[in-house]
């Protein structure tokens, strides 16, 4: 079974109008940073919440 992955270009119009205009590099790493910001702390919250239940109800 083969699988096809798609890759498409999922951005903001404010986005893609910064990182397309090429005028100011700086600005396009730190959108780059903060999208990395907001994807990651979910996770992260995730994390830390199922290891306090892990330690509240099967550690002894």
């Amino acid at each position: 079974m083969n699988v096809v992955v798609y890759l498409m270009d999922f951005q903001c119009a404010m986005c893609r109008a910064v990182l397309e205009s090429g005028a100011d590099q700086k600005t396009a790493e730190s959108l780059n940073d903060g999208i990395v910001y907001l994807m990651v702390i979910p996770y992260i919250l995730g994390a830390l919440t199922l290891y306090f239940l892990y330690i509240k109800f099967f550690k002894k």
